[in-house]
């Protein structure tokens, strides 16, 4: 298993980043929670990483704190929630608020997220109540200035989260996304989606 890796961060087209690690170039899915925290590419990183092994691919996920990591280890245990849903689930909420939905029985806050409809909201709700860690690292906030990439990469990311491109660009225009960046762009898109 690879625990966490410590690169330069090459490239970012979310959900997506690669990470050059002793010249060796690692493809790793992320959340927008991990990527509202990288730094400008060309600086390193370190990302504490969880690895699947399927029979035809094996993907590398890199999560910005060991919260994130632990949140999505303890989702991907749930009937019916795989790594792709734990990812948009992430990126959506904290592992912090995660946690605090849970803990508060907060489906509402649940169902706002893409992808989770009212049944998977309860499920989560009921499998996880039990699972939940007694306290989860919390997550730092410290946010690092990102470089200007906006607009159809925001659209782009979206739809990779589960949006339908049509919603996920009347989101993208419904924030004045002049001088953010992509990161920014989508995180007030989700943002307003919560809503």
């Amino acid at each position: 298993m690879i625990g966490f890796l410590r690169g330069k961060l090459v490239h970012k087209a979310p959900p997506w980043l690669q990470l050059d690690v002793g010249g060796v170039g690692y493809e790793i899915e992320a959340p927008m929670t991990t990527f509202y925290n990288l730094p400008v590419i060309g600086e390193e990183i370190k990302l504490h990483t969880h690895l699947v092994v399927r029979e035809d691919a094996h993907i590398l996920f890199g999560f910005h704190t060991e919260a994130d990591r632990t949140m999505f280890r303890t989702l991907i245990k749930v009937n019916g929630v795989g790594p792709k849903l734990a990812l948009t689930i992430l990126s959506g909420q904290s592992a912090d608020e995660f946690y605090r939905c849970i803990n508060n029985g907060d489906i509402q806050a649940l169902v706002k997220l893409p992808g989770v409809g009212k049944k998977t909201a309860e499920r989560l709700m009921v499998e996880l109540r039990d699972k939940m860690p007694d306290s989860i690292p919390i997550s730092s906030q410290s946010t690092v200035p990102l470089q200007a990439n906006p607009g159809q990469e925001a659209i782009s990311a979206l739809c990779s989260l589960g949006y339908k491109p049509a919603d996920a660009a009347k989101m993208v225009q419904a924030i004045n996304s002049e001088g953010k960046s992509c990161e920014d762009i989508i995180r007030q898109a989700l943002q307003g989606a919560k809503r």
